[in-house]
Order: C-alpha cells, then structure tokens, then sequence
C-alpha cells in the first residue's frame, strides 16, 4: 500500500500553488484543477506532498476538503491525495478523467 493512504477520509488544508488556468512552469498544459501542496508534510522527492483539488470551480490559493482517493504512482516515488468539498464524491473514472492532464505521463492507480 501507498504511504499516503492514512490521508483518506481525513481532512486535508491544500496550499494552492498551481491555480485552475495557470500553465506548467515546464510542461506544455495548463491546470484545468486547483493543484497545490500540504504543507510540512513530506514526500519521498522531500518537497511537501502535492495534492489535486476537484470540485471547486474557479482558482482559489487554500482549500480545505476531504481526502477521497490517492493517485498512486508506480513509476515515480510521489502519490497524489485526492481532496474535494465536504460530502463531495467522484467516481474512478471521473478522477482519471480530472487529472488526465498530468497523470498520462505517468502509470498510477488510484486507491480508495
């Protein structure tokens, strides 16, 4: 199992840093979801551990949600919590579809 996995169904304070609209320092797209951080908590990589907000509709710098899933990725050493609105739900294939936009560079899988 994931090591981010204890992070489901609890809440979670995401520090947005790559707001809904804005591009990829280094990559060619743009964030069509809140993504951020939650900080002091680490990741392998040693940076804080990154998070994607779903299912809020316009760009905001904070969030505060639950954790639903976590996008585990095999081939890269840093999973993804998932975090949305209190009494928010997506479906597998919804969250697969939300973060088409990064994850096809990567394998993953997500754990409920």
């Amino acid at each position: 199992m994931s090591y981010s996995t204890h992070f489901l169904h609890k809440s979670l304070n995401v520090v947005i840093d790559r707001p809904m609209g804005t591009k990829h320092p280094d990559k060619d797209f743009f964030y069509p979801v809140n993504y951020g951080y939650i900080k002091g908590i680490k990741a392998p990589d040693g940076e804080d551990l990154d998070a994607y907000v779903l299912g809020v509709f316009e760009p905001v710098h904070e969030f505060v949600g639950t954790c639903i899933a976590v996008i585990h990725r095999t081939d890269d050493e840093d999973d993804k919590p998932v975090v949305v609105p209190k009494d928010k739900n997506y479906t597998d294939d919804e969250i697969e579809a939300l973060t088409e936009f990064q994850e096809r560079f990567y394998e993953s899988h997500i754990i409920r």
